[in-house]
Protein backbone atom coordinates (compact mmCIF):
# COMPACT_ATOMS: atom_id res chain seq x y z
CA UNK A 1 0.00 0.00 0.00
CA UNK A 2 1.83 3.41 -0.95
CA UNK A 3 1.54 6.43 1.11
CA UNK A 4 -1.70 7.90 -0.64
CA UNK A 5 -3.83 4.62 -0.64
CA UNK A 6 -3.04 4.77 2.86
CA UNK A 7 -3.69 8.47 3.63
CA UNK A 8 -7.46 7.04 1.26
CA UNK A 9 -7.69 4.49 4.02
CA UNK A 10 -7.31 6.35 6.50
CA UNK A 11 -9.70 9.03 5.84
CA UNK A 12 -12.11 6.70 4.95
CA UNK A 13 -12.01 4.50 8.03
CA UNK A 14 -12.19 7.35 10.33
CA UNK A 15 -15.05 9.06 7.95
CA UNK A 16 -17.09 5.80 8.32
CA UNK A 17 -16.70 4.17 11.51
CA UNK A 18 -19.38 5.81 12.83
CA UNK A 19 -22.23 4.14 10.46
CA UNK A 20 -20.49 0.84 10.69
CA UNK A 21 -21.09 0.87 14.38
CA UNK A 22 -24.71 1.30 14.31
CA UNK A 23 -24.55 -1.46 11.43
CA UNK A 24 -22.42 -3.72 13.74
CA UNK A 25 -24.19 -3.17 16.90
CA UNK A 26 -28.04 -3.84 15.03
CA UNK A 27 -26.03 -7.36 14.08
CA UNK A 28 -24.14 -7.94 17.60
CA UNK A 29 -27.21 -6.43 19.95
CA UNK A 30 -23.70 -5.27 22.11
CA UNK A 31 -21.58 -2.25 22.06
CA UNK A 32 -18.37 -4.30 22.94
CA UNK A 33 -19.09 -7.12 19.90
CA UNK A 34 -19.94 -4.64 17.58
CA UNK A 35 -16.54 -2.85 18.25
CA UNK A 36 -14.86 -6.11 17.54
CA UNK A 37 -16.62 -6.18 14.80
CA UNK A 38 -16.28 -3.40 13.25
CA UNK A 39 -12.30 -3.70 14.30
CA UNK A 40 -12.26 -6.91 11.98
CA UNK A 41 -13.67 -5.58 9.48
CA UNK A 42 -11.57 -2.84 9.14
CA UNK A 43 -8.50 -4.81 9.14
CA UNK A 44 -9.69 -6.63 6.68
CA UNK A 45 -10.54 -3.31 4.56
CA UNK A 46 -7.00 -2.27 4.61
CA UNK A 47 -5.59 -5.81 3.64
CA UNK A 48 -8.21 -5.49 0.17
CA UNK A 49 -7.89 -1.59 -0.03
CA UNK A 50 -6.90 -1.75 -3.23
CA UNK A 51 -10.41 -3.84 -4.49
CA UNK A 52 -12.57 -1.09 -2.16
CA UNK A 53 -11.27 1.72 -3.63
CA UNK A 54 -12.17 0.54 -7.09
CA UNK A 55 -15.42 -1.17 -6.48
CA UNK A 56 -18.48 0.82 -7.84
CA UNK A 57 -19.12 1.27 -4.25
CA UNK A 58 -16.97 1.54 -0.98
CA UNK A 59 -19.62 1.79 1.48
CA UNK A 60 -21.32 -1.18 -0.23
CA UNK A 61 -17.90 -3.28 -0.10
CA UNK A 62 -17.23 -2.92 3.24
CA UNK A 63 -20.81 -3.30 4.51
CA UNK A 64 -20.62 -7.05 2.53
CA UNK A 65 -17.42 -7.34 4.49
CA UNK A 66 -18.43 -6.64 7.98
CA UNK A 67 -22.05 -8.92 7.58
CA UNK A 68 -19.64 -11.51 6.11
CA UNK A 69 -17.05 -11.36 9.60
CA UNK A 70 -20.61 -11.14 11.98
CA UNK A 71 -22.01 -14.45 9.71
CA UNK A 72 -18.58 -16.11 10.15
CA UNK A 73 -17.67 -14.86 13.78
CA UNK A 74 -21.00 -16.90 14.21
CA UNK A 75 -20.35 -19.89 12.95
CA UNK A 76 -17.26 -20.39 15.05
CA UNK A 77 -17.22 -22.77 18.43
CA UNK A 78 -16.89 -19.63 20.64
CA UNK A 79 -19.71 -17.55 19.36
CA UNK A 80 -22.15 -21.09 20.19
CA UNK A 81 -20.66 -21.69 23.75
CA UNK A 82 -20.21 -17.55 25.07
CA UNK A 83 -23.36 -15.30 25.42
CA UNK A 84 -22.59 -11.94 26.63
CA UNK A 85 -25.35 -10.96 28.93
CA UNK A 86 -25.15 -7.53 31.13
CA UNK A 87 -24.70 -9.77 34.30
CA UNK A 88 -21.76 -11.42 35.17
CA UNK A 89 -22.43 -15.49 35.41
CA UNK A 90 -22.48 -17.35 38.88
CA UNK A 91 -19.46 -19.21 39.38
CA UNK A 92 -19.61 -21.37 42.76
CA UNK A 93 -15.98 -21.71 43.96
CA UNK A 94 -15.26 -24.96 45.52
CA UNK A 95 -15.92 -25.88 49.12
CA UNK A 96 -12.64 -24.78 50.90
CA UNK A 97 -11.62 -28.15 53.13
CA UNK A 98 -10.93 -25.77 56.01
CA UNK A 99 -9.75 -28.79 58.54
CA UNK A 100 -6.99 -28.73 55.92
CA UNK A 101 -5.65 -25.72 55.77
CA UNK A 102 -5.84 -25.25 59.31
CA UNK A 103 -3.94 -28.68 59.84
CA UNK A 104 -1.48 -27.08 57.03
CA UNK A 105 -1.50 -24.16 59.11
CA UNK A 106 -0.61 -25.49 61.97
CA UNK A 107 2.51 -27.77 60.54
CA UNK A 108 3.97 -24.69 59.09
CA UNK A 109 4.25 -22.82 62.63
CA UNK A 110 6.39 -26.12 63.33
CA UNK A 111 9.05 -25.34 60.94
CA UNK A 112 11.59 -22.88 61.60
CA UNK A 113 11.50 -19.83 60.25
CA UNK A 114 14.27 -20.76 56.99
CA UNK A 115 12.43 -23.32 55.99
CA UNK A 116 9.60 -22.07 56.06
CA UNK A 117 10.80 -19.16 53.48
CA UNK A 118 12.02 -21.87 51.83
CA UNK A 119 8.42 -23.53 51.52
CA UNK A 120 6.60 -20.27 50.59
CA UNK A 121 9.27 -18.80 48.00
CA UNK A 122 9.60 -22.67 46.43
CA UNK A 123 5.34 -23.49 46.20
CA UNK A 124 3.40 -20.34 46.87
CA UNK A 125 5.83 -17.91 45.08
CA UNK A 126 6.39 -20.62 42.71
CA UNK A 127 10.22 -19.58 42.45
CA UNK A 128 12.84 -22.00 41.26
CA UNK A 129 15.97 -23.65 43.65
CA UNK A 130 18.47 -20.45 42.17
CA UNK A 131 15.56 -17.61 42.82
CA UNK A 132 14.92 -18.93 45.84
CA UNK A 133 18.94 -19.37 47.15
CA UNK A 134 19.27 -15.81 45.54
CA UNK A 135 15.94 -14.66 47.53
CA UNK A 136 17.38 -16.19 50.71
CA UNK A 137 21.45 -15.17 50.24
CA UNK A 138 22.35 -18.91 49.91
CA UNK A 139 23.68 -21.65 48.04
CA UNK A 140 20.96 -23.86 45.69
CA UNK A 141 22.12 -26.91 47.53
CA UNK A 142 20.94 -25.12 50.94
CA UNK A 143 17.44 -24.42 49.47
CA UNK A 144 17.36 -28.16 48.21
CA UNK A 145 17.81 -29.54 51.85
CA UNK A 146 16.15 -26.96 53.42
CA UNK A 147 13.16 -27.67 50.67
CA UNK A 148 13.83 -32.05 52.31
CA UNK A 149 13.94 -31.17 55.14
CA UNK A 150 10.96 -28.92 55.42
CA UNK A 151 8.92 -31.21 53.43
CA UNK A 152 10.06 -33.82 55.83
CA UNK A 153 8.69 -32.28 58.78
CA UNK A 154 5.67 -31.29 57.04
CA UNK A 155 4.30 -35.09 55.91
CA UNK A 156 5.42 -36.25 59.80
CA UNK A 157 3.50 -33.20 61.63
CA UNK A 158 0.39 -33.72 58.94
CA UNK A 159 0.63 -37.55 59.27
CA UNK A 160 0.50 -36.93 63.09
CA UNK A 161 -2.31 -34.82 63.27
CA UNK A 162 -4.25 -36.91 60.93
CA UNK A 163 -3.69 -40.36 63.47
CA UNK A 164 -7.11 -40.42 66.03
CA UNK A 165 -6.03 -38.97 68.86
CA UNK A 166 -5.90 -42.18 70.99
CA UNK A 167 -3.38 -43.59 68.83
CA UNK A 168 -1.02 -40.29 68.97
CA UNK A 169 2.16 -41.39 71.21
CA UNK A 170 3.72 -38.45 73.33
CA UNK A 171 7.35 -37.40 71.31
CA UNK A 172 9.51 -38.09 74.23
CA UNK A 173 9.01 -41.95 74.33
CA UNK A 174 11.32 -44.87 72.90
CA UNK A 175 9.98 -46.83 69.47
CA UNK A 176 8.43 -49.86 70.23
CA UNK A 177 11.00 -52.92 70.57
CA UNK A 178 14.48 -50.56 71.13
CA UNK A 179 16.13 -51.49 74.21
CA UNK A 180 18.30 -49.36 76.19
CA UNK A 181 22.01 -50.42 75.88
CA UNK A 182 24.04 -50.42 78.99
CA UNK A 183 26.80 -47.91 77.88
CA UNK A 184 23.65 -45.43 77.69
CA UNK A 185 22.95 -43.09 80.50
CA UNK A 186 19.24 -43.55 81.27
CA UNK A 187 17.27 -39.84 80.04
CA UNK A 188 14.82 -40.03 82.84
CA UNK A 189 17.68 -40.11 85.88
Amino acid sequence: MTTAQGDDFAAYAAASIPSLRRLALLLCRNWHDADDLVQAALSKLCQHWYRAAAADSTDAYVRAILVREFVRGRRTAWARRVRVTDQPPEIRAPAADLDAVADLQAAMTVLAPRQRAVLVLRYYCDLDVTQTAQALGCTPGTIKSQTAKALATLRRTLERSSEPADTIRPATTRPAGRTERSDEVPRHA
